[in-house]
C-alpha cells in the first residue's frame, strides 16, 4: 500500500446496484447486471487504489462480499427524499456497520431524519452528484437546502465537466453570510463549526466495471481508513480523475446490455471465431488476464464444436445482415480497432472512443443503405418499398438508443446546472440558458438558388450583428466562417438535375457537434435528409425547433412526375415533417394559407418577410452590360429571366409568351440568365428567335445584368417567395409574375409591375406589351420599383427573424 498518498474510488457499484437509465436497458431486454464485486476489487487495486469500497444503492451486499479482503471498508449509496415533494437525492455513506445500515434504512425516507443520525454517529457522508435531478424534482431551492444539510459534495465521474465545474463555482465562494441567509430562509440550522466551507470528494459512479477508478479521492499521509475519511470530512482530501460525457454513458449502457447477454447466451463459446463479436467483447468488457487465457482455450477446444457462421445467417437487407456484412471492412480498416482486436487496451477511454467510432461507422453505412433504397424507390414511385424500408430502418433506433438516451440525459443536466449557476453562483454560468445560439440546418448552401442566397445573407448578417448563428450543412466543401460542413456519408444524384446532389448527413457526428456547441435553438431550412437529422437532434437534445417552408415540394413533384399519387405522397410527408416542428416560417401569406388548408395548425404558422441586399442590387449599375458581353444594342428592349432553367419554373409558358411578343413587336430581346436541366431543350425550341442564354452569372456581373435589363418576366407558379423578384425591382426593373406562389406578394400591382393569371398566356403578353409600348409607364414603374425595395432591407428582416426565435423556449 502506498502510505504517502492513499487513494479510493468512493462511488462504484456492483451487480447489486440499480443501473442508470434502466428503461433503456429494459428495452434491450436486460434484467440484471453481472459486475462481480471481487472483480471490482481486483480492478480497483490494479488501477492504483489504496482503499476499495462499493456503494450499491440501499444495500451492503456488494461491500460485504469484499469486506474480508485487505484495504476495504463497507459503504452504500442511500436513496433519501425531501418529504414535501419526494424529491430524491443520493447520499454516500462510508465505513458503516450492518447495524447502522439497518438504522439508515429506517430513516432514509426523510432526509431531515437521516442527516442528524449520520452526524450523531460520526459517519462520513457526502451528497452524490448534487446537481443531477434523479426524479426531475430537484430545484435550485432544494440545492440551497443541501448547503445547510451537507458539508461534503461529490464531483461525480459519471457526470460531465460542465456539471462538476458549476458545482465548484457555486460552493467555493460560499461565506458565513450566505449560510446565515439560507438558514433564515429555510428555518434550518446548518451542521458543523464552519458550514460555509464545503468539502469535495470524487468517485467514478461506475455501473459497468469499465470506468472503475477513473475518478478518485486521495489523501496525503493517510495510513488507514479512518485517517482517510477524517481527512475527507476535514477538507484535506484532493480530487482527481476524468469527467464523463454522453459517449461514456452510452458506452456503459452498451456494456451492461452486452455483459447480460454474454452470460445469458454463453457467448464466450463463439469469441474465437466471430470477428464482430470479439471486437464487441473487447470494447464492452473490462480487460483481464483471465480473458486472454480463455481466448486461447477457446481456439483449441471450441472451434470444432461451434456452429459455423453463427452471426452470418441474417438476410443482407435486415439490420443484422447489414451489420455482419459491413463489420469486417470497418474493423480491418481502422487502426485503433485493429489494435484492440489484437490486445484490449487497459485505458477505458480508448475502448470508449473505439466503440463510438465503430457505432458511427456502422450507423453511417446503414443509414446510407436505407437512404439509397428510399430515394431509389421514390424515383421509381415504389410506395410499398418506401414504407417497407422505413419500417426496417426503425430497427436502427434500437442500435443507437444508448447514445440518444445519453445525450438527452446530459443535455437535461446541463440545462439545470446552468439554471443553478445563474441563480446560485457568484458569477454567470458558462452557457446561460438566456443566450440564443442557433443551429440552422440546410440541404443547400453553395448551390445557386433563392434558399442558398438567403442563407448566405443570414451568415453575413449574423457576423455583422454579432449573432451566434451557425449554418450546418453537408457537402464536400471546407468549413467557412459561420458554416460547418459535415462530410456526407452518401450521395444521391437527382435524375432531373444532374448538376445537383442530395447529400446524406452523418447523424451521430452532427449530434455530437450540436451537443458540444451547446446550441439553444434549432432551425431547419429543409424537410430533406439534413432536415430529418435536425428533427432527430432537436428531440434528443430537447431543443425547440422551427422550420421554414422554402420550397413547394409537392408542386415540384407534380410538375416533374405528372403523377397525382406522388404529389399526394409528398404532401403527406411535408405535412408530417412540418407538424413535428414548433413553428413554421413562411415567406408569403399565400404559402401560409395553403399549409393551413392542408392541415398545419394556423397558430404554428408565422409569416416573415425576406429582405433584399439593396446596396448590391441598384439601378446605378446599369452600364450596357449586354452590349459589352453579348453584343446587344442599347436600343433593344430586354426582357430578363433569372433563375433555374427547369420545367417547374413554368418555362414553357415563358417560351409561348415570348414567341407571341416577338411576332407582335420587333426590337424586343429575351435574356435567360441561369442554368438547369431544361436549358438544352429550350435552346433548341427558341432557335432562330432573339434569345440570349448567358448561363450562370454571379457577383457584380449579375447585379450589372439586372440593372442593364428593362423588364423582368417570371412565370413560375411553384416559388414560395422569389428572391429574384426583389432583386430585379431593386435594380430598377418592373416585373411581370403569375398569381400563384409567393412572388405576387413582392411587388405593388399596377405600380411596380403586373400580376397575371398563371395559365393565361394572353394576359401575360398583354402586360409585357403595355410596358413595351409605353416608355413613360416603364420609366415610372422603374422608379417606383426601386423605391419599394428601399423599404425591404435584408438586415432589418434578419433581425426580426432572429428575435422571433426567442418566443420558443
Amino acid at each position: 500500500m502506498n502510505t504517502s498518498v492513499l487513494k479510493a474510488d468512493l462511488h462504484v457499484h456492483s451487480k447489486y446496484s440499480t443501473r442508470p437509465s434502466e428503461w433503456i436497458l429494459r428495452k434491450l431486454g436486460c434484467s440484471e447486471s453481472y459486475t462481480d464485486p471481487k472483480n471490482l476489487y481486483q480492478m480497483a487495486k490494479a488501477r492504483g487504489m489504496g482503499l476499495v469500497t462499493i456503494t450499491d444503492h440501499n444495500t451492503l451486499a456488494g461491500s460485504l462480499e469484499i469486506a474480508h479482503l485487505d484495504d476495504t471498508f463497507v459503504s452504500e449509496e442511500v436513496t433519501t427524499y425531501f418529504p414535501e415533494d419526494r424529491c430524491k437525492l443520493h447520499v454516500l455513506v462510508h465505513d458503516i456497520t450492518e447495524s447502522q445500515h439497518e438504522d439508515i434504512t429506517k430513516l432514509r425516507e426523510n432526509v431531515f431524519d437521516l442527516v442528524p443520525y449520520l452526524n450523531k454517529e460520526g459517519i462520513s457522508h457526502a451528497v452524490a452528484h448534487p446537481l443531477y435531478s434523479i426524479n426531475d424534482k430537484l430545484t435550485p431551492e432544494r440545492v440551497e437546502q443541501m448547503f445547510l444539510l451537507f458539508n461534503v459534495f461529490e464531483l461525480n465521474g459519471s457526470r460531465d465537466h460542465y456539471q462538476n465545474e458549476i458545482l465548484k463555482e457555486i460552493i467555493t465562494p460560499l461565506n458565513r453570510e450566505d449560510i446565515h441567509f439560507l438558514a433564515e430562509k429555510y428555518s434550518l440550522d446548518p451542521y458543523g463549526s464552519d458550514p460555509w466551507n464545503k468539502r469535495l470528494i470524487a468517485g467514478s459512479d461506475d455501473h459497468s466495471s469499465l470506468n472503475i477508478a477513473t475518478t478518485w479521492t486521495e489523501v496525503e499521509g493517510a495510513v488507514a481508513v479512518q485517517d482517510f475519511l477524517s481527512a475527507v470530512m476535514e477538507g484535506r482530501a484532493r480530487t482527481s480523475g476524468r469527467d464523463s460525457s454522453p459517449k461514456t454513458l452510452a458506452h456503459n449502457l452498451y456494456s451492461i446490455a452486452y455483459q447480460f447477454y454474454r452470460n445469458k447466451l454463453c457467448l464466450d463459446r463463439y469469441l474465437s471465431r466471430e470477428l464482430l463479436l470479439r471486437f464487441v467483447d473487447r470494447t464492452l468488457t473490462p480487460p483481464s488476464g483471465e480473458e486472454e487465457s480463455l481466448m486461447n482455450r477457446l481456439k483449441t477446444t471450441v472451434t470444432n464444436h461451434m456452429p459455423r457462421g453463427l452471426f452470418h445467417r441474417s438476410a443482407p437487407n435486415t439490420l443484422t445482415g447489414l451489420l455482419q456484412r459491413e463489420a469486417k471492412e470497418i474493423l480491418s480498416g481502422n487502426q485503433k480497432m485493429t489494435l484492440i482486436l489484437k490486445s484490449p487496451s487497459k485505458d477505458p477511454k480508448v475502448a470508449e472512443e473505439a466503440w463510438y467510432e465503430f457505432v458511427v461507422s456502422m450507423s453511417d453505412k446503414i443509414l446510407k443503405e436505407f437512404a439509397d433504397t428510399i430515394m431509389d424507390s421514390l424515383s421509381g414511385a415504389n410506395v410499398f418499398h418506401i414504407f417497407n424500408t422505413i419500417g426496417s430502418a426503425g430497427s436502427l433506433y434500437t442500435m443507437l438508443a444508448p447514445y440518444f438516451v445519453a445525450y438527452t440525459v446530459f443535455t437535461k443536466d446541463r440545462r439545470f446546472c446552468a439554471l443553478c449557476g445563474d441563480r446560485l453562483g457568484k458569477k454567470q454560468a458558462p452557457s446561460s440558458p438566456t443566450r440564443l445560439k442557433l443551429a440552422h440546418f440546410t440541404d443547400t448552401f453553395y448551390e445557386v438558388n433563392g434558399v442558398a442566397k438567403t442563407l448566405q445573407m443570414h451568415v453575413k448578417m449574423a457576423l455583422k450583428n454579432n449573432k451566434h448563428h451557425t449554418i450546418l450543412t453537408c457537402s464536400p466543401e471546407p468549413d467557412t466562417t459561420g458554416v460547418i460542413n459535415f462530410t456526407p456519408i452518401g450521395t444521391f444524384d437527382l435524375p432531373e438535375y444532374p448538376d445537383l446532389k442530395l447529400y446524406y448527413p452523418p447523424l451521430l457526428t452532427m449530434l455530437q457537434k450540436c451537443y458540444e456547441e451547446g446550441y439553444t435553438h434549432i432551425h431547419s431550412a429543409t424537410p430533406g435528409p439534413i432536415g430529418i437529422a435536425a428533427l432527430v437532434i432537436a428531440r434528443i437534445l430537447k431543443r425547440p425547433i422551427c422550420s421554414t417552408y422554402h420550397t413547394a415540394l409537392p408542386q415540384y413533384v407534380a410538375q416533374l412526375t405528372e403523377d397525382p399519387a406522388m404529389e399526394e405522397l409528398m404532401w403527406r410527408y411535408v405535412l408530417w415533417y412540418y407538424n413535428q416542428t414548433d413553428l413554421v416560417y413562411v415567406p408569403s401569406v399565400a404559402m401560409g394559407e395553403e399549409l393551413a388548408q392542408k392541415g398545419i395548425p394556423k397558430e404554428k404558422i408565422q409569416f416573415y418577410s425576406r429582405g433584399i441586399d439593396n446596396v448590391r442590387f441598384h439601378p446605378s449599375k446599369r452600364n450596357g452590360f449586354f452590349k459589352q458581353h453579348y453584343g446587344l444594342q442599347d436600343n433593344v428592349l430586354k426582357l430578363l429571366y433569372v433563375g433555374r432553367v427547369s420545367k417547374e419554373k413554368n418555362i414553357t409558358l415563358l417560351e409561348d409568351v415570348f414567341r407571341r411578343v416577338n411576332k407582335l413587336r420587333k426590337g424586343v430581346h429575351l435574356v435567360i440568365i441561369g442554368e438547369g436541366p431544361y436549358c438544352i431543350e429550350m435552346k433548341k425550341k427558341m432557335a432562330g428567335l432573339p434569345v440570349t442564354f448567358t448561363g450562370f452569372l454571379g457577383g457584380e456581373d449579375l447585379a450589372q445584368a439586372y440593372a442593364s435589363g428593362d423588364i423582368f418576366v417570371f412565370a413560375s407558379t411553384t416559388d414560395t417567395f422569389g428572391n429574384v423578384i426583389l432583386e430585379a425591382q431593386a435594380s430598377g426593373l418592373p416585373v411581370v409574375v403569375t398569381d400563384e406562389g409567393g412572388p405576387k406578394e413582392n411587388l405593388i400591382p399596377g405600380e411596380t409591375g403586373f400580376v397575371v393569371p398563371a395559365k393565361d398566356a394572353d394576359r401575360f403578353v398583354q402586360s409585357v406589351l403595355e410596358l413595351v409600348d409605353n416608355p413613360s409607364l416603364l420609366q415610372a414603374m422603374r422608379k417606383k420599383a426601386r423605391g419599394y425595395t428601399e423599404t425591404r432591407s435584408f438586415e432589418e428582416a434578419y433581425i426580426q427573424l432572429w428575435n422571433s426565435h426567442r418566443s420558443l423556449s
